[in-house]
């Protein structure tokens, strides 16, 4: 095996050395478990923990190795998933106490490609409340804790993920990002995230947030990984209706291409937004140094409706969020209030005492953005605007192949600190949600660290379907840093 720690291996690592035959599934597994035993206390990533069930299917894949059988990619390989994924006989809370004790009887399509590409299930993962949040503070688990700093928060909604690959309690992880959930807490990690493109990859058995929004993808410590990654879980589902039917490409052989001749867009808005963090900027352009280094060229394009994207996505987002969540009401999911009288009177006391503070405004801003005589004031006229802004990128890309952004316009924030003003929190995911709105493809990578030893990530985007442009400039960006891949407070121990 490498001299390095086996915590600082890449998934596509692990991977080649359980081929190999230089480390058994069973022996990693048991490495990550111990691991999360002693390090999860600290950062509270997961939920659950499968501890026997992954060392059982770690077994079997060493089986089925010793008679010359491989599942997939990543056979023997342990990951974590986002608490929002269903999993057959394995409770699923999407982070709250609604579904504390809700256990699906069949498994999502996410999680059905990542067990056939061999990989082991180590557990769940914490996130916000119903993915809503920027923190993960809103878990009814507790918040998870930032494995740079643990008195700083990890981001969210995809926070425990991020948080457990920047710790190397699993090789990579699923998340999902409605409006900035992968790609926001991959830049507090200093981890890879992205976001595919809106159909993309199957959301079926995935907990609704909102649901032209909602993506699942890849947390990684590679841009490679998040390639494979990508690579196992994207494709058509004839069980989800807006999953696209087309091929999946060659992920993994697009993160080696160059990038000489790539046109590199710098958006001027994403540069001038209010309370963008001069380090953070500083990083980014480093990051566009690296890039031009490379032979690629840049051309800056505006995309003029972006200071529109935050009001637009928190009203769209909210309204189907109060109708995604509209049947948890104490009658077919979770929790059933006990000492009422009526459906109506069991409903609201199931949704009062269930949901916290955070999904609660989102439902009734949702709600009230819906109802008679407000819907063509506001959700209407939220969804013209949409159509503006995914204009504006397609124009956009006519000039470009990618376009180069901050992530974030801030580093991790402390915990329970700026958190709790809901307006500053939304701005934090300000650079993020464009994208979601537009459904296009975008990833951050990471690019620097801030004064205080915080990551910061480069968000790069793409055109509808283009994520192996994303995957190549993303390699580059890699290339022209020399990043640790753990946390330094959690590397080899």
């Amino acid at each position: 095996m490498p001299n390095t720690s086996i915590h600082e291996w890449t998934l596509l690592e692990a991977a080649q050395n359980i081929r190999e035959g230089k480390i058994s599934s069973r022996e990693l597994t048991k490495a990550v478990l111990d691991r999360i035993s002693a390090v999860d206390p600290k950062i509270n990533s997961y939920v659950t923990v499968l501890s026997e069930e992954a060392m059982a299917a770690a077994a079997a894949c060493d089986e089925e190795q010793a008679k010359g059988s491989l599942r997939g990619p990543l056979h023997g390989v342990p990951i974590g998933l986002k608490d929002l994924f269903c999993t057959r006989g394995v409770r699923t809370t999407c982070g709250s106490r609604t579904l504390a004790d809700f256990i699906p009887p069949y498994d999502a399509t996410v999680v059905e490609k990542v067990l056939s590409s061999g990989a082991v299930i180590l557990g769940k993962h914490n996130m916000d409340e119903f993915a809503m949040g920027a923190s993960t503070e809103t878990s009814w688990f507790g918040p998870s804790r930032n494995p740079w700093k643990l008195s700083h928060i990890p981001g969210g909604s995809s926070g425990g993920t991020a948080a457990a690959v920047a710790a190397s309690l699993c090789f990579a992880g699923v998340g999902t990002d409605s409006g900035g959930s992968i790609r926001q807490p991959a830049s507090f990690c200093g981890v890879v995230g992205m976001k595919p493109t809106y159909g993309r990859v199957s959301r079926y058995g995935m907990i609704a947030f909102a649901s032209s929004l909602d993506q699942g993808g890849p947390l990684t410590r590679s841009v490679a990984d998040a390639a494979a990654l990508l690579g196992v879980i994207a494709g058509h589902d004839p069980m989800d209706s807006t999953s696209v039917n087309l091929p999946v490409s060659d992920y993994l052989c697009a993160a080696d291409k160059p990038v000489k001749g790539m046109r590199i867009g710098l958006p001027k808005e994403y540069f001038e937004v209010e309370g963008l963090d001069s380090g953070v900027k500083a990083a980014v352009e480093r990051a566009l140094k690296g890039l031009t280094d490379q032979g690629a060229s840049v051309v800056e394009v505006s995309l003029p409706h972006t200071g529109y994207a935050l009001s637009v996505y928190h009203l769209i987002a909210p309204a189907e969020a109060s109708s995604n969540l509209a049947h948890y009401d104490g009658v077919r999911y979770g929790y059933k209030p006990e000492g009422v009288q009526g459906f109506a009177e069991m409903m609201s006391k199931a949704r009062a005492e269930l949901f916290g503070d955070e999904v609660k405004r989102r439902i009734m801003i949702g709600t009230y953005a819906l109802s008679a005589g407000y819907y063509d004031a506001f959700y209407l006229k939220a969804q013209k605007v949409r159509t503006l802004i995914r204009r504006d990128f397609e124009e956009a890309f006519q000039k470009a192949d990618v376009l180069l952004t901050p992530t974030a316009p801030v580093t991790a924030v402390k915990l329970g600190g700026e958190t709790s003003d809901p307006l500053t929190m939304y701005r934090i995911d300000e650079l993020t949600l464009p994208c979601n709105l537009a459904g296009i493809p975008g990833i951050s990578v990471p690019c620097g660290f801030s004064p205080g030893g915080l990551p910061i990530g480069a968000q790069l985007l793409a055109g509808h379907f283009r994520e192996e442009t994303l995957f190549t400039a993303a390699s580059a960006i890699e290339r022209a840093f020399s990043l640790p891949r753990v946390a330094p407070a959690f590397q080899a121990d």
